[in-house]
């Protein structure tokens, strides 16, 4: 693949939720968006409705991709049927875990899901040891004979997770090449996550296989869909992957479009000047969250349904709780919101098709929503089916429709709110040193009643930003990330040692990069290592600098770190090195980022209409405006609502908003008048 030299004339960004998928458009350096809603039994279709005509027309389309297909068939257990070779008498990792219950207390816990059962776990002889030591070489007689198995088993993929192969992966590697020339999809661990703690890298292997079969067939139909496009996937890391490596390394791409979220956000804010953020990305399902201190912060463990992973990752909390999520009542009669979304298909009762009241119906029946503005008036969405829907709710529960609106959205927001605490304040985190960045479709619509509830003095809701997600995956770069287990204290560590470790996997980057299309100087390097107190189980990251005076600057990082994540430090007790880490980012051309000249006096044209806008009890009349009419240096003070054809922002009364030289509204309480 030729790499290119400027940014292409076409680059779309598509970004698949479970509601809508949205797109952003560069052309001839001019920026468009659109939303479809999206076809949940094959995404793909949603995908080319959105950019098909771009297809039949002009030059070829760089399309980045931020898909759910792994996450959906994570959550929904739908992958494919997957078997296990690992060292014989090891078998049953994946079934022992770790002993961590999820709900402790349950007398009636929820049966673990088993992702490969016993009849579909085999074990070969072999051995390598901690120390890398081959003691016992694989037989490939007895492989083949495995490989015979498998295939009576019907399984679609084999994960392959022999003990310590992070350390030498040469018995791995025979294994590999077998099932290669068997034809069989294989998750191999020590390629995948070269690193210790076996439940962690057979979990994490296994997961990788039971997707391979999902994500191949999905690229396959999209690749056929689009034809002569160039394809990139979004992975979780913040940086794309091409479709043949996301089809090796499907569970790279789980939490892609958030990923491609936090990116957009943190390059907006920056712009602004206000580089502390919380993410704050609400969908029609969901919610995601993340910090962002001038950076996006990375974690390297998740978990993602019934399935613990890990893979460097965007440190992203979610829940359920999204515009579609559906309000009921629980076996106590308590007034519930989510975890079930009513999603594109039904919808939310306004769209026509469902009954169930949503969070959505709740913004709607408060005159929060402009029912003839939504999508841009593309989609007739129905005012009176939300009122009846909230309607019945209301009676269930012995409230009015409006308190019961109330209710929704209260109960929506306390459940977000509570993801953001869990992403600030329980890693040490003050969320009022930060401003909330919000977007997605619903976001604005919460951001303010929220940021007051935390403390937040900031919100700020980018231009686009219902579509923001996609512009993201247009703002990333190709990311890879390399490790390797050491496990030596510092003592017996020496700096050249270091230094020639990190340079071998500085190399297998600038290989992969260059098959990818890019050079070597347009590749930069980021090296860390993870590092713990001699005896301790999980490990801290720390930045490792190649200056000779610095090298050993990353024992004070780890005590500082310590010191601020559990409050102590112990500088002469042993620091253990259990990995090294390079991050190699191959720095694309961006969408260039212009402000747009000032104007304080507020189009007339603007103000759309009034209409009331129910606060706790009361309704007062609010502007309502329209949002591409605004420029910099208007303000708007609330209520009102600000609308564009993917979003709508509420101002509460005593709130007003500014926009910024880039578009964006910045929200904090209006001062004394």
């Amino acid at each position: 693949m030729k790499r290119r030299q400027q940014t292409p004339s076409l680059r779309i960004g598509v970004d698949t939720g479970g509601t809508f998928t949205d797109f952003v458009i560069w052309k001839d350096g001019r920026l468009f968006n659109r939303k479809v809603l999206s076809t949940p039994r094959d995404p793909s279709l949603a995908i080319f409705e959105g950019v098909g005509e771009f297809l039949r027309t002009g030059p070829a389309v760089f399309i980045i991709h931020g898909t759910t297909v792994a996450t959906n068939a994570l959550l929904q257990r739908k992958g494919g049927r997957v078997a296990l070779v690992t060292t014989a008498g090891f078998e049953d990792i994946l079934a022992i875990g770790r002993q961590t219950r999820r709900e402790l207390y349950s007398l009636q816990p929820e049966e673990r899901f088993e992702l490969i059962p016993a009849g579909r776990r085999f074990g070969i002889r072999e051995r390598t040891l901690a120390s890398g030591q081959v003691e016992k070489t694989v037989s490939r007689p007895e492989v083949r004979k495995v490989i015979a198995k498998i295939r009576k088993s019907g399984a679609e993929a084999v994960a392959v997770c022999l003990l310590h192969s992070y350390a030498n992966a040469e018995n791995e590697d025979v294994v590999a090449e077998e099932l290669a020339r068997a034809g069989l999809l294989a998750s191999v661990s020590s390629r995948l996550l070269p690193e210790h703690r076996e439940f962690e890298r057979m979990s994490t292997t296994a997961t990788n296989a039971f997707l391979m079969p999902v994500m191949d067939r999905y690229l396959r139909e999209l690749d056929r869909r689009l034809g002569q496009s160039e394809l990139r996937i979004m992975q979780s890391n913040e940086g794309y992957i091409s479709p043949a490596r996301a089809r090796l390394e499907p569970i790279k791409t789980s939490l892609s479009g958030p990923a491609g979220g936090a990116v957009g956000a943190r390059v907006l804010a920056r712009a602004a000047g206000i580089p502390n953020i919380v993410s704050f990305d609400m969908g029609g399902t969901s919610t995601d969250v993340s910090l962002i201190e001038g950076r996006i912060r990375r974690t390297h463990e998740a978990r993602i349904g019934d399935f613990p992973i890990r893979l460097p990752i965007i440190d992203i909390h979610s829940v359920g709780a999204g515009g579609g999520s559906i309000a009921y009542t629980d076996r106590g009669g308590s007034l519930r919101v989510g975890p079930q979304s009513a999603g594109a298909d039904p919808g939310p009762a306004c769209y026509g098709k469902g009954e169930l009241p949503t969070v959505t119906d709740a913004n709607l029946c408060l005159g929060r929503m402009d029912p003839e503005f939504f999508l841009g008036g593309r989609m007739r969405i129905h005012p009176e089916r939300s009122r009846a829907a909230v309607g019945r709710l209301a009676r269930r529960i012995g409230k009015s429709a409006r308190e019961t609106a109330l209710g929704i959205v209260a109960i929506a927001n306390a459940n977000m709110e509570k993801a953001i605490r869990v992403i600030s304040v329980e890693r040490g985190f003050d969320p009022r040193a930060f401003a909330l960045f919000s977007f997605g479709g619903a976001g604005g619509m919460h951001a303010a009643e929220m940021a007051a509830h935390l403390g937040m003095p900031t919100v700020i809701v980018p231009r686009n930003a219902g579509v923001l997600s996609a512009f993201g995956l247009l703002m990333s770069d190709s990311i890879k990330d390399y490790t390797k287990s050491l496990m030596k204290p510092d003592s017996l560590v020496t700096l050249a040692g270091l230094e020639s470790d990190f340079r071998s996997l500085e190399e297998a980057s600038f290989r992969d990069m260059k098959e990818d299309g890019f050079a070597a100087k347009d590749v930069l390097l980021e090296r860390s290592l993870d590092c713990r107190y001699l005896g301790q189980s999980y490990e801290i990251d720390v930045p490792y600098r190649k200056a000779r005076t610095a090298a050993r600057a990353f024992l004070e990082s780890f005590h500082s770190r310590h010191q601020k994540l559990y409050s102590y430090r112990h500088d002469r007790r042993d620091v253990e090195i259990v990995n090294l880490r390079v991050k190699a980012v191959a720095v694309t051309p961006k969408i260039p980022l212009v402000k747009e000249p000032g104007r304080k006096t507020l189009d007339p044209k603007a103000i759309i209409r009034k209409q009331p806008i129910f606060y706790g009890r009361a309704a007062p009349e609010g502007m309502v405006i329209d949002r591409s009419r605004l420029a910099p240096d208007n303000a708007v003070c609330g209520p009102a609502l600000v609308i564009d054809p993917e979003s709508t922002t509420f101002l509460p009364p005593g709130y007003a908003a500014k926009v910024d030289g880039f578009l964006n509204l910045i929200i904090r309480k209006a001062g004394p008048r």
